[in-house]
């Protein structure tokens, strides 16, 4: 604790508790009142709001430290954030950024006065009001506290390459315990002092989750320290209910670790000893749960029990409710806080700081007002020269981490972009990164590590959960970013795309928040090329989960090729406010489109490919569709093969790089109109269609379609194991010739014409089993195929 236990004088002390109780009452108020907002009349049931919503037990504390951080700003001029991790923690952040004055700035109508304090209360959990937790309409905040586990992993990212800013981050006892949480205590090991900025977690112990205990608050104290020194962390511990003694607890507590952050920033930025890993601060607050609130209700435990978590008591229509709701807000002394016109007094409005410094209008906050763009090189340099499609190989991803190389290369200086993976950046072929940047690392090394750095730019750890945590804190506070990630193993962060598609959606309707870089995803390892890690590394689903989300957020691209990769990656990273899904291939494949032919076909994102047809001038017998690499190249040996076994049949082959052209116009703004639909896949010519995942996915997405019956998509339909590349495409019929089988079923005038390419096939797939079950490897046929 600091050498000075008492740092407040007895009036800062009755000032301070004052600030609290107003930002207690006001929080309150917004829970259960629907007018009447200073009880300027005695407290009647139509005062009260017929729907009692919200979370009374973590505001008081969260109401607290906000206080407490102010005075360091005020008394430091310090550039922080706040980050309420808490869920449903709204009332007592939107109850401070109103005291202090942003909330009326961002929202004129909600005055300094008795009809804006009428309108902050109705406001909260109401029909075309604000929700319960932090969101993208509360000012100063960059987290949707809609779901608990990810505040810690947000604060990191918002510190990265953001050497003035300090995020205080308050974690919720029943958020510690999620998953997403508990990992993120981690991220003080990849925090480098000299080019990023300080993350002060406060980790408020008040006891209870909605109904039962919490694990950290019912652990021994020497244990609950242990644990946090073991995360590398140097605890300091509040504790008390007294708010007299908290204040001066907290002063000092708060003094301690803004000196020790100090402390290891000057040290580490004057060019003092790097040897050890610093150990950063964390504050330990235990409080009440719902701390100022009922002691009992009924008869029973309210305060400092779980009947706080939510609304201490909700019928209203009770004997004895309404008296105990206007008792509990007249403790708080409403008239000694505002005055006549409602307006907080002088003095306790003095207490927040001015202008950016207050927590609440920080622009770091605001990360699109600071966002600045992306140097991007041309791609020409990185192209691979296709003078003939099907000709030439390459691995796509390894084409695209060369450009990215120097996407790094190019905005280093301004600190500016980051590449993220759970441990998988040179398996998904992205090494070349490394070129220019390290790997961010303050844990321990050792002489033959490789590309550790403490300032590094990639960031790895095995955690799908805190990369995406790190990436969005990174990105919502103006910078830019890449994620790559198996695919299959990028499901487990669902929830975390869910909520960041809730904020841009909610954000994108607050006037004054700015368009923040997109959220980009390189999805490869994919399901066709999991051949050798089997069943369990087989999963394209995170398409559908991430479709699900609005029209105007959600992109799905599916590169052919190496050159198509670039063409899109560079169009993702030049886009703002989306969710940008990129699948590709990281293995060696043949490379279809030149860079202008890439650019062209990416340009409409989806188009016919006139070099594999043969209808031009005609009307096709079967259009041959496909989006994805592996799809892509059993599309076009398919069509070699009916070449050859039919070879009048007049073939259409159209390739989908952008998924979301397949939409109608009128559902999203990618959509090909109905006419420009027709015109591709025709109005009733039979559809066959290689996609890379779930085949229901293109039914759902063209049902509207006049065409939509003549679709028959082949995709992945849950058969896997460990096996051969092309046995994957066979075991799901995606391969080539159970493509050519369904053209010779579908077109009816091979009805009685194709009888001996339907046997030839049929023996080709037998011979395809007793080949790869004796030699454990795919024909050779299969391997050197090339398109002719």
């Amino acid at each position: 604790m600091s050498d000075n236990p008492t740092p407040l004088s007895p009036d800062d002390v009755a000032l301070f508790t004052r600030w609290w109780f107003a930002a207690n009452y006001l929080s309150v108020a917004q829970i259960y009142l629907l007018a009447n907002p200073l009880l300027r009349e005695p407290l009647k049931r139509e005062h009260v709001k017929p729907r009692l919503l919200g979370h009374w037990g973590t505001t008081p504390g969260l109401n607290f430290l906000y206080l407490h951080l102010n005075r360091i700003i005020r008394q430091q001029d310090r550039s922080i954030l706040f980050i309420a991790g808490p869920g449903h923690g709204a009332p007592g952040v939107v109850a401070s950024t109103y005291l202090e004055g942003t909330y009326t700035e961002y929202f004129p109508d909600v005055t300094q006065d008795v009809p804006g304090l009428d309108r902050l209360v109705k406001q909260f959990s109401f029909p075309g009001g604000i929700p319960s937790h932090a969101a993208a309409t509360t000012p100063g905040s960059i987290h949707e506290g809609g779901e608990l586990g990810y505040s810690l992993s947000h604060a990191y990212g918002a510190v990265l390459d953001n050497p003035d800013l300090i995020v205080a981050c308050v974690v919720g006892d029943g958020e510690a315990e999620t998953g997403p949480l508990a990992t993120s205590w981690h991220g003080n090991k990849f925090l480098d002092p000299k080019t990023s900025g300080a993350v002060l977690p406060i980790l408020h112990l008040n006891g209870y989750k909605i109904a039962n205990p919490t694990i950290l608050a019912r652990i021994p104290e020497e244990e609950l320290i242990a644990l946090f020194r073991g995360y590398g962390y140097a605890p300091i511990l509040v504790e008390g209910h007294d708010p007299a003694i908290m204040h001066q607890k907290m002063a000092a507590a708060m003094d301690q670790a803004f000196a020790d952050i100090d402390a290891i920033q000057k040290d580490a930025r004057t060019g003092g000893t790097e040897a050890e890993r610093p150990v950063w601060p964390m504050i330990i607050m235990r409080t009440p749960k719902g701390w100022t609130g009922p002691k009992t209700v009924d008869g029973q435990r309210a305060e400092g029990y779980w009947r706080s978590h939510q609304v201490p008591f909700s019928d209203m229509d009770k004997p004895g409710h309404l008296e105990l709701l206007s008792e509990w807000l007249s403790s708080y002394r409403p008239d000694d806080l505002f005055d006549e016109n409602g307006t907080l007094r002088p003095e306790i409005r003095a207490l927040a700081p001015e202008g950016d410094r207050r927590m609440s209008a920080n622009p770091h906050a605001n990360g699109g007002a600071l966002k600045r763009p992306l140097r991007l090189p041309d791609l020409e340099p990185y192209a691979i020269d296709v003078q003939s499609p099907g000709k030439t190989t390459g691995e796509s991803t390894r084409v695209l981490g060369a450009w990215l190389r120097d996407v790094m290369k190019e905005n280093l200086a301004s600190r500016n972009f980051r590449v993220l993976s759970p441990d998988e950046n040179n398996s998904n072929r992205l090494n070349a990164v490394l070129d220019v940047t390290g790997r961010a690392w303050e844990a321990e090394t050792v002489d033959y590590d490789d590309h550790l750095a403490p300032d590094g730019h990639v960031m790895e750890i095995l955690s799908e959960h805190t990369c995406q945590g790190w990436l969005e804190g990174y990105l919502l506070t103006g910078r830019h970013g890449l994620f790559s990630c198996y695919e299959a193993f990028i499901h487990i962060v669902d929830s975390m795309v869910n909520q960041h598609a809730k904020w841009l959606k909610t954000a994108q309707e607050v006037p004054w928040r700015r368009p923040i870089a997109s959220l980009n995803y390189l999805l490869t390892s994919h399901v066709w090329r999991q051949d050798h890690n089997g069943f369990s590394h087989q999963d394209p689903g995170f398409i559908d989960h991430v479709i699900n989300k609005k029209a105007d957020i959600a992109r799905v691209y599916l590169p052919p090729d190496a050159n198509t990769l670039l063409v899109v990656a560079k169009h993702c990273l030049e886009s703002w406010d989306r969710i940008n899904v990129i699948v590709a291939g990281k293995q060696p494949e043949p490379q279809w489109l030149s860079l202008d032919a890439a650019i062209r076909h990416c340009a409409q994102g989806i188009g016919i490919w006139e070099w594999a047809s043969n209808d031009r001038g005609d009307v096709p017998d079967v259009v041959m569709a496909c989006a994805g690499d592996v799809p892509t190249l059993e599309t076009l040996a398919a069509v070699s093969l009916l070449r050859k076994h039919v070879p009048d049949l007049k073939v259409r082959v159209v390739n989908v790089v952008d998924l979301m052209t397949l939409e109608s116009k009128r559902q999203h703004p990618h959509g090909l109109d109905d006419a420009l639909f027709d015109s591709l896949f025709t109005p009733d010519k039979p559809v066959i269609f290689a996609f890379h995942g779930y085949p229901q996915l293109i039914h759902k997405l063209i049902y509207k379609r006049e065409n939509a019956r003549n679709f028959h998509v082949h995709g992945f339909r849950e058969e896997g194991t460990t096996t051969t590349p092309f046995d994957m495409t066979v075991r799901n019929e995606l391969d080539r010739f159970h493509l050519v089988l369904n053209v010779i079923r579908r077109v009816p005038k091979l009805a009685e014409r194709a009888a001996y390419a339907t046997q030839a096939i049929h023996d080709k797939l037998v011979e395809h089993r007793l080949y790869v079950t004796r030699h454990g490897e795919d024909m050779p046929e299969i391997r050197d195929w090339s398109w002719t």
